[in-house]
């Protein structure tokens, strides 16, 4: 038995065959995300959304001859965005995409952001209840924008994220969503959509996607020569520490291009952090979007820059850049790298060079250090107790980088593992499939099959 799986990612929408006698993947296959669509003002990123689906629809069809009796398709995909959608899967708006800092500026009479004039509509009580998931690039802050700017649709349009609009799409369905895709849009005291909170935002007139477990199938894809279920869709973020074999009691650090952090709890806690729906009830408690491979590719690109001008762009660096870290002495250089806004610092700074102590072992040692600084920052914000038993690396650049392991081991001493699968969101779509087919009792026991090595 066989299913599909696809992971719309940010920059890849990548797919696999899931063969379940025994557990394991392939083949992958992917291809490049759509590209925003050009001439928009500052900040916005949009995406044309048939694109998106021509792709997904393309990279499955290339998958099916290995999966000549697929039983289903499963979906992830990145968390936040929106696309608008009919009541059968078809587009309304263009994809907002999660990177689309629009709530950042205000509107054109002046006065306060956007996005602090959504701060303001709502109670702490609501943040609270909402994860405090509320940033610019999530689906209920763009819904604010297209509100105050008298942009919404008529009555009756679903608002959707990407993966519930592209298997909705699909399979012709009503949009539908795994509570773990929803985050930030749901209140967690309740287990339902916020609905005191949309209303406070002016949503009224919107209808939301159904809450649907994994387990259940939304609609039927017809494929060349084939017919098979698609699943309700489910949040590449849960689904990734899935795939890691995240277990309660164990602090996961995935570090990737980008990071986060993650504690597993069985109820909704409310702390000073962002929470998440998971499996099984269980609730994340997570801080995102800390600085990592995304910042580190900052200076590479500078370093690039002329050898690049010259005719000769690097080639992979890593290697060199580790082995030069690890032979440099620890200095008083500091490396600030949030050169993105990130939860833990707001602006970006290399501080303490000085001469004979400027080098690259120097530069991304000291950029090592203050990574892990981070990590210890909101490991303790999430358990100031440190209520944890094991950390848990995955990600390609915790794999890669065991220099950064070790600085990191220095704050956050204990046991450990290390998750050495590259492809963590895939196997956790695995796991999923294991518990659809009926060859595991529960997701923990899929995520022991999945995770063995």
């Amino acid at each position: 038995m066989s299913f599909l799986a696809l992971d719309l990612g940010t920059s890849a929408l990548k797919g696999a065959v899931l063969h379940l006698d025994p557990p394991r993947l392939g083949p992958i296959a992917q291809r490049p995300f759509p590209l925003p669509l050009p001439g928009l003002p500052r900040l916005w990123v949009e995406v044309d959304p048939a694109l998106i689906v021509n792709e997904a629809r393309a990279l499955l069809r290339d998958l099916l001859p290995q999966a000549p009796h697929c039983a289903g398709l499963l979906l992830t995909g990145q968390m936040g965005g929106l696309v608008l959608t009919t009541e059968t899967g078809q587009p309304l708006s263009n994809y907002l995409s999660w990177r689309d800092q629009r709530l950042t500026l205000p509107p054109a009479t002046g006065g306060l952001t956007y996005y602090d004039r959504l701060l303001q509509r709502l109670r702490p009580s609501h943040r609270r209840q909402l994860g405090h998931e509320l940033r610019p690039g999530t689906t209920l802050s763009f819904l604010f924008w297209l509100a105050q700017e008298g942009r919404l649709p008529p009555e009756g349009a679903c608002a959707a994220t990407l993966a519930d609009f592209v298997a909705a799409h699909l399979c012709a369905a009503a949009p539908a969503a795994d509570p773990t895709l929803t985050a930030g849009l749901l209140n967690l005291e309740t287990g339902d959509w916020h609905h005191e909170a949309f209303a406070r935002l002016g949503l009224r007139s919107l209808r939301w996607p159904a809450l649907a477990p994994f387990t259940q199938p939304i609609g039927n894809l017809s494929l060349d020569s084939q017919i098979f279920p698609v699943y309700a869709p489910v949040g590449d973020h849960p689904c990734a520490l899935l795939g890691a074999g995240l277990a309660p009691g164990e602090l996961s650090l995935n570090i990737s291009t980008g990071s986060q952090v993650g504690l597993l709890t069985p109820a909704f806690q409310g702390g000073d952090n962002q929470t998440r729906p998971y499996f099984g009830g269980q609730v994340l408690n997570t801080i995102t979007h800390l600085p990592a491979g995304r910042a580190l590719n900052v200076l590479l690109g500078l370093l690039n820059e002329l050898p690049a001008a010259q005719g000769h762009p690097l080639a992979d660096p890593w290697d060199y850049l580790h082995a030069a870290a690890e032979a440099a002495p620890d200095t008083d250089l500091q490396v600030d790298l949030a050169f993105f806004p990130t939860p833990a610092v707001s602006q970006g700074a290399i501080t303490g060079i000085r001469e004979g102590a400027f080098t690259l072992g120097h530069l991304f040692r000291a950029a090592f250090r203050a990574m892990a600084a981070n990590y210890l920052a909101a490991a303790l914000r999430l358990s100031p107790q440190r209520a944890w038993s094991t950390l848990v690396f995955s990600g390609g650049l915790a794999q890669k980088l065991p220099l950064l392991r070790t600085f990191i081991l220095e704050q956050l001493p204990g046991p450990h593992r290390l998750r050495s699968v590259t492809e963590d969101t895939l196997t956790g779509l695995l796991a999923l499939a294991l518990v659809i087919a009926g060859r595991a009792p529960t997701l923990s026991d899929a995520a022991r099959l999945v995770t063995t090595e």
